[in-house]
This record gives C-alpha cells, structure tokens and sequence, in this order.
C-alpha cells in the first residue's frame, strides 16, 4: 500500500529475507503478474543478470519511505541506492502507475477478507 495515494501497490508480495532468497530473487521467471511483487530485505543493490523482463524496482529505508525509484530496469543492468533498507521489485510500469515518488510511505497490509465468515472470523475475540 502507498499511505500518501491510499492505492495498493500490488496485491501479491513475496518477501526475500533469507540469504538465498534475496540471491534468487525472481530469477528463473518468464513474468511477474502484474499485482505481484517481490520484497528483498536487507538489500540496497540489484541486479538483473539473467533475467528475462524488465522490473521497477523501488528502494525503501528502514522505514518504509521511498527513497529511490527506478522504473523500467532491463535485464543485465544493475542499480542501487546507499539508503535503502529494503528493495521492492515490481512489474514494469507499476511505479508509474501507482504513482510512487521518494518520499511516500509503503507498507504491507493484509488482504481483505474474502468472505463474510472471514471478515466475522477476523473480528471475532
């Protein structure tokens, strides 16, 4: 979720905090479906060596806050942000249209309940 816009940013997120999966990252992948996306932490570099589409990629600080926005980065190139925390690749073009800028706030929410028992399960005591 984006706290200045209130628009969800993606839907799916995968979270990358364990050596080996921020080393894989979405290597190996064809897509990365457009609500999705991968959250690596702690990172500050990425690369996109062999991978086979292009991502945004959004660096965060040990806040959430934006500090870094790179859209539309293409396989074999690399980027990096001495102030981020954290990194958040998305599908290209999302940091655009979710108009993410430095600054805003990002963070991960549950997803709605999907049911009516879900949502009285969730607010039961």
């Amino acid at each position: 979720m984006n706290d200045r816009t209130h628009r969800v940013v993606a839907l799916e997120v995968g979270v990358a905090t364990t050596r080996a999966d921020r080393r894989r990252g979405l290597l190996g992948r064809n897509s990365l479906g457009v609500s999705e996306g991968l959250m690596l932490s702690p990172c500050a570099a990425v690369h996109t060596a062999f991978m086979r589409f292009a991502i945004d990629i959004v660096f965060v600080d040990g806040d959430g806050r934006t500090v870094r926005v790179v859209p539309q980065v293409r396989p074999w190139r690399m980027t990096a942000s001495l102030r981020a925390r954290s990194v958040i690749e998305l599908p290209a073009g999302t940091a655009t249209a979710a108009d993410i800028r430095v600054g805003d706030l990002l963070y991960l929410a549950p997803p709605p309940p999907q049911s009516r028992e879900e949502l009285v399960k969730a607010h039961a005591c």
